[in-house]
């Protein structure tokens, strides 16, 4: 059976061979990874569908159309199309005992004879040689690379449509951003106080990300703008809320949406997060898994980056952006108090939201996880 690029979705026309798991006249079973395919969204894993022995059509690095023949399988009982020649390849190697009869050929020993001639006639001619140059020959071959100065390595589909993508929220879009700082003393002890039981509960561990997700969509439904889109010369409000959550991984920053997130809990919004994670380490992530988001949230905070301008996920109108928590100096009721801060950052398209609208979009979320309250667990 044939091993061909599958159908991955209606955006997708081509996929790039990444690696191959499987060798050339390897033994398959069904089911069992052949390959990595990648394309310009999304990594995903090719089995074989069949058990058998296969026989590689097509070398790693190659970009090929959806429906191409990669690979084939010889099902077990039949003969594999690439081994049946390779039967026929012993014959040609009984033909040598012709040269061995060709031993006669000491004849080719009188070129000796040819060296011995008396060519040091030529010597003279030696003054004329222009050693220099020959010298100077080889110290113009060795390039940078050769050298190992440099790596030269072709981008990959993903990391050439991130590189696309970030370059047209840069050119298309009329990006802002704006700043404030959270105090984050009563989540962390809202946290620790209860992410035993909540784990227990819920089997998930209890993180910030479900607490922002849940403030970012209470501001959202406070500032309509902030989760709409501008098509043409439309602008696009959405009823609903579908938040994108920003997640490194080894070949590049991809973003999983949470659907419908406002009916989600805390418990649905860390377990998909936990799935996400998962899915992008086997590369199980699905292109469904990439699309329809409506506001992004980024946590460069688990870098360790203390504070940094977020880029819009273009057709998105605003990303918001986390920090590190720091232990910092601040004013409270008129005392300095030691803290634990993080800034947050909001990253905005000025073509639909005003300034006035990002500006206490952001404090409302402030507010929010300032003062978590009971009501925000769920408990």
């Amino acid at each position: 059976m044939d091993v061909k690029i599958p159908e991955v979705g209606e955006s997708i026309f081509e996929a790039t061979i990444a690696k191959w798991h499987k060798q050339e006249g390897d033994q398959v079973e069904k089911d069992e990874m052949l390959c990595e395919l990648e394309t310009d969204k999304i990594t995903l894993e090719l089995n074989a569908e069949a058990a058998g022995t296969l026989s590689i059509k097509a070398a790693e690095g190659e970009t090929l159309k959806i429906g191409a023949v990669i690979a084939h399988i010889a099902e077990s009982g039949q003969a594999s199309k690439d081994q049946e020649p390779a039967a026929e390849e012993p014959k040609p190697a009984e033909s040598p005992k012709p040269e061995q009869a060709a031993k006669p050929a000491p004849a080719a020993k009188p070129e000796p004879k040819a060296e011995s001639a008396p060519a040091p006639a030529v010597k003279p001619a030696t003054p004329r040689k222009p050693t220099p140059i020959a010298a100077a020959a080889p110290s113009k071959a060795p390039t940078p690379e050769a050298e190992g100065r440099i790596t030269r390595t072709p981008m990959s589909p993903i990391r050439k449509k991130i590189a696309s993508h970030l370059l047209a929220a840069r050119q298309q879009t009329a990006m802002l951003t704006t700043f404030n700082e959270a105090d984050m003393s009563r989540l962390k002890e809202l946290r620790k106080r209860h992410k035993e039981s909540f784990e227990a509960k819920h089997g998930v561990p209890l993180g910030f990300m479900s607490f922002f997700v849940k403030a970012s969509i209470e501001a959202l439904k406070e500032f309509p703008e902030v989760n709409a889109r501008i098509d043409g010369d439309d602008i696009v409000h959405q009823h609903f809320y579908n938040i994108g959550i920003a997640i490194g991984a080894e070949k590049g920053l991809v973003v999983p949406v949470i659907k419908d997130a406002e009916e989600c809990h805390f418990a649905d919004i860390e377990q998909a997060i936990v799935d996400f994670v998962d899915k992008i380490k086997k590369n199980r992530l699905g292109l469904a898994d990439l699309e329809g988001g409506t506001f992004t949230i980024s946590n460069g905070g688990v870098y360790g980056s203390m504070l940094s301008t977020p880029i819009l996920n273009p057709p998105q109108s605003a990303v918001l952006g986390m920090h590190a928590i720091k232990d910092r100096p601040v004013a409270v009721d008129g005392k300095v108090e030691i803290r634990p801060m993080m800034y947050l950052a909001l990253s905005y398209d000025h073509r639909i939201i005003d300034g006035r609208e990002a500006v206490n979009f952001l404090k409302r979320i402030v507010e929010l996880i300032e003062e978590p309250e009971e009501m925000l667990l769920e408990l």
